[in-house]
């Protein structure tokens, strides 16, 4: 699994003109999901998210987890995430997990993210056409892919 992982002062997911998930203070979390990805890479993932100190203290230091900052999460499918370009200027999308694999382990991430949150996650749809807004706060981004944990 790779997620992107941006720190926002607000982020929305709109589907057919319609707002699915609408969040202030938080992160937002793109999600590219591998045909070898497991329930093992879910728990490791959240464990690390839930726990990752992007949060500024009252001192102005990245000192806080989303926990410690009160904050929300907004969690996006994006395939895309798992493109290879090595070859051509086209990218390839074949490490993707088709939706048969992906769906199950994209509804689990957000289960277990809701969980370690202590309430729910936002969402986009799988596969939607999703029109994603963000106000990035820094900007901070991080990058974490499960096949990197050391």
């Amino acid at each position: 699994m790779r997620v992107v992982i941006q720190r926002v002062t607000q982020a929305s997911v709109t589907i057919n003109n319609t707002v699915k998930s609408n969040i202030g203070n938080g992160m937002l979390i793109l999600l590219g999901i591998t045909n070898d990805d497991s329930t093992e890479d879910i728990d490791w993932l959240c464990k690390k998210i839930i726990n990752l100190r992007i949060f500024d203290d009252e001192n102005g230091v990245m000192n806080k987890n989303i926990l410690d900052a009160n904050g929300d999460i907004i969690v996006v499918s994006q395939f895309t995430l798992m493109a290879s370009y090595k070859k051509g200027n086209r990218p390839s999308y074949i490490h993707a997990a088709k939706p048969e694999t992906a769906i199950p382990l994209y509804n689990g991430f957000c289960a277990n993210l809701s969980t370690l949150l202590g309430h729910s996650v936002g969402t986009g749809e799988f596969g939607a056409d999703m029109k994603v807004q963000i106000l990035n706060d820094g900007p901070v981004t991080i990058c974490m892919d499960t096949k990197n944990k050391e």
